[in-house]
């Protein structure tokens, strides 16, 4: 008589939640981690700025004005990377600057994809008429080179801080627009969303809550980058004297006021220089990995 097998077949594991799988895509690329890991420690180091720095970022020391970094002959401990023109202490201002350039970089980002949004959402969404007139519009402002347009803007508006973030803002709005239509009006061809029209949908939960959500990967990789371009943009501002005003600590402002001494003492531009370029780096690199592990196509590959 034959024996019959009643042992259970094993379970089947889990589902790995979609939060893991992209953890594992991202971390697949090394040189986003890194790039996340430097984005991060900027980041702190921009919020605790008051409790990080040394020195107030405003505060001049009259006896050690131009002052070498300590591993320099004539430096000190008491100003690691040395003192600018004014005796105020480079490595304060820088580590203020990055709350202030991050706070660009983030609020041009955020303000940008609320409004490209919006404004993508309805293009696809409109009428032609509408979608013709807003798309043109875009690329006008595209056509113009997006530091003389920003210049233009602040000239018009004054120098400061906040019409710097305007200015760059109206800059690359254009970006979010156009990518937040195309990702719309291909979504729009699809059975899910034919179907929620025939079900009864309405139109601002069908842009919503049903096409939006399916847009959000190039959005998220489109923001990560644009906070590295606006960063970018708001130094060359201040760098030609119409981004954020002294004594605001900002890097491209920091590099204005030390172009006169990068001979004598090159140090003075060396370190803002270098913040910007690591910084604008690093979210770079972690673009590249949010794109990567959010496409399906460079997941599987």
């Amino acid at each position: 008589m034959s024996t019959v097998d009643l042992s259970l077949e094993e379970p089947a594991p889990p589902a790995a939640s979609p939060w893991r799988e992209f953890w594992a895509a991202f971390r697949e690329n090394r040189g986003a981690v890194l790039g996340l890991t430097i984005v991060v420690a900027v980041a702190l180091v921009a919020i605790l700025a008051d409790v990080i720095a040394p020195h107030s970022p405003v505060e001049q020391f009259r006896e050690f004005v131009k002052l070498p970094p300590a591993w320099e002959e004539g430096g000190s401990m008491q100003f690691l990377l040395g003192t600018d023109a004014l005796g105020r202490d480079l490595l304060s201002r820088l580590i203020h600057g990055a709350r202030v350039s991050l706070f660009i970089g983030l609020s041009v980002m955020l303000v940008s994809c609320v409004l490209g949004v919006a404004i993508g959402l309805a293009c696809a969404f409109s009428g032609d008429v509408v979608d013709v007139v807003v798309t043109r519009v875009m690329d006008l402002i595209m056509a113009v080179p997006s530091l003389v347009l920003a210049i233009l803007i602040v000239a018009v508006l004054g120098p400061n801080l906040v019409n710097t973030i305007v200015a760059v803002t109206i800059v690359y709005l254009p970006r979010y627009v156009r990518l937040v239509r195309a990702s719309a009006l291909a979504e729009l061809a699809k059975e899910y969303v034919i179907a929620a029209r025939v079900t009864g949908v309405g139109k601002l939960r069908l842009m919503f809550v049903t096409v939006l959500p399916n847009c959000m990967a190039p959005l998220i990789v489109q923001a990560a980058l644009g906070v590295s371009d606006a960063i970018l943009e708001a130094a060359g501002l201040g760098f030609l004297g119409l981004g954020a005003q002294p004594p605001i600590s900002e890097w491209g402002t920091m590099l204005a006021d030390a172009r006169e001494f990068i001979r004598s003492n090159p140090w003075m531009v060396t370190a803002p220089g270098l913040a910007i370029l690591i910084t604008v780096v690093s979210i770079n690199l972690m673009g590249d990995g949010l794109r990567d592990a959010l496409d399906p196509k460079m997941r599987r590959s």
